[in-house]
């Protein structure tokens, strides 16, 4: 018996709060491979993070979850998450500028 493929999801999130000069982007990218999740993530001139990713939906929620925290020294204030029509269009996670 074969196991049914997870379902694929993608994201853009934007997140605010203390999220720039912690190091917020390069641990979104450790994590990211964690979970094997691909897109980007870059900081906005308003002090937030955007991110657009992509992959399994376990491992998107997972990701989520993280992102509702963010590394040490980060103080997440708030997380827009807006769901998109999954197109698998990365093949990894990087930070753009």
């Amino acid at each position: 018996m074969t196991k049914p493929l997870d379902k694929k999801k993608s994201f853009y999130i934007s997140v605010s709060g203390r999220v720039q000069g912690i190091g917020f982007r390069y641990s979104a990218v450790k994590v990211a491979a964690k979970y094997r999740i691909f897109g980007w993530v870059r900081n906005n001139f308003d002090g937030s993070v955007e991110l657009e990713c992509e992959g399994d939906s376990k491992n998107i929620d997972a990701f989520i979850e993280w992102l509702k925290v963010g590394p040490p020294g980060a103080k997440v204030i708030a997380i827009e998450i807006k769901e998109k029509k999954y197109q698998g269009i990365y093949s990894n996670f990087s930070v753009e500028y």
